[in-house]
């Protein structure tokens, strides 16, 4: 129990602090300034909550959650892994620790083009999963818009400006000559990068190609949608070369069709591929994917003149308008065909490449109905 004294000191002081503010030119009413201090103290700790609420829902918290709860249950450690740190790596720092509902599409779309620019697949994978993060945190009520959702068109138009000139990629019009080159290596990783080349696949879909997707009377091949970057199942339809590669693959494994020369149970490895271009001195021109994807989306589209859904369509890149996407797998079968074609027969041209001439390659009659 408080002394007496004590009581009555706390009073005194009180008494004169009241005094001094009824002192004060103009006075000021001590209940007033009770008043103003309780709301002072009031107003302090609602900044408090909500400063230490923006930090349990910036846009890093938010998607390490997400990534918790959704990527790593359901992907591969080494895919899980990739997915968060790519994030880390490429979200500028500003923009990763802001609270996540007052993050802007302008904002996210000046910092997502530099990463385009730089390396446009990193960047259309951030983009995608900043979707995914952001359309999780709008359903849980922690953001009203999904601003990597809004920016997709404008990325895109980004990319079409600047990814060309970034992308390391073997020129088209040496691509003959490499290939050349290329079949006479021995070993199952050369098989698969011209197979790579020929389907303009990326290299994951060949390592894990399995015979169960080969269809040698159609000469088809069935990657699963769960092995696709857009999740869809894609429909390669195979050239003559390329239908010779996987033949001549036949009796070496018996699940995958390029499997690792030391342990035919199991795929091969990524670096196969990439130790072929460095053996033939390509590597510092271009990576697989490029020499893959991109030589291939060029040469079709500056040589052969294919429309761009024929190329997009060849590619497996996704199509937003899915009543088109449906549209497309299902009419544009034979013109990729016809193009694939078109391209296995131009990479086995063995003339020089400074006399591939286009013109030549236009008058065949194969880009033409395309």
């Amino acid at each position: 129990m408080e002394a007496a004294g004590a009581s009555l000191k706390r009073a005194r002081k009180k008494a004169d602090e009241a005094r001094d503010l009824l002192d004060r030119k103009p006075p000021v009413d001590p209940i007033d300034a009770k008043a103003a201090e309780r709301q002072a103290a009031r107003r302090a700790e609602a900044e408090r909550k909500a400063a230490a609420r923006r930090e349990r829902t910036t846009l890093c918290r938010v998607a390490r959650a997400y990534h918790e709860s959704t990527i790593e249950p359901s992907r591969t450690f080494v895919h899980s892994k990739e997915w968060i740190a790519s994030l880390e790596r490429h979200v500028p720092k500003k923009l990763w620790s802001a609270p996540i509902d007052e993050i802007t599409a302008p904002e996210l779309l000046a910092a997502l083009a530099d990463v385009v620019a730089k390396h446009p697949e990193t960047g259309r994978r951030v983009r995608q999963w900043l979707e995914a993060v952001f359309d999780d945190a709008q359903f849980h009520g922690l953001c009203g818009s999904n601003p990597a959702l809004s920016i997709r068109c404008k990325l895109a138009e980004v990319k079409r400006g600047q990814e060309r000139g970034r992308l390391r990629a073997l020129g088209y019009r040496e691509l003959p000559a490499f290939l050349t080159e290329l079949r006479k290596v021995e070993g199952i990783s050369a098989r698969a990068l011209e197979f790579a080349v020929l389907c303009a696949a990326r290299s994951s879909e060949v390592r894990l190609a399995r015979w169960r997707e080969i269809d040698m009377e159609r000469d088809l091949w069935a990657i699963p949608a769960a092995r696709m970057k857009g999740k869809q199942e894609h429909l390669v339809p195979l050239s003559d070369r390329a239908t010779e590669l996987v033949e001549g693959q036949r009796g070496i494994g018996e699940e995958y069709v390029f499997p690792s020369p030391t342990n035919p149970r199991k795929p091969l490895s990524s670096m196969g591929m990439l130790m072929c271009l460095r053996r033939l001195g390509v590597a510092h021109k271009s990576t697989v994917h490029g020499m893959a994807r991109a030589s291939f989306s060029t040469w079709a589209y500056e040589a052969a003149g294919a429309r761009e859904e024929i190329v997009e369509a060849c590619l497996a890149h996704k199509e937003a308008d899915r009543v088109r996407a449906a549209y497309d797998r299902s009419q544009h079968h034979a013109a990729r065909r016809r193009l694939l074609q078109a391209w296995a027969d131009y990479g086995a041209d063995t003339r020089p490449a400074s006399n591939v001439i286009e013109g030549d390659f236009r008058a065949t009659g194969a880009s033409a109905a395309l």
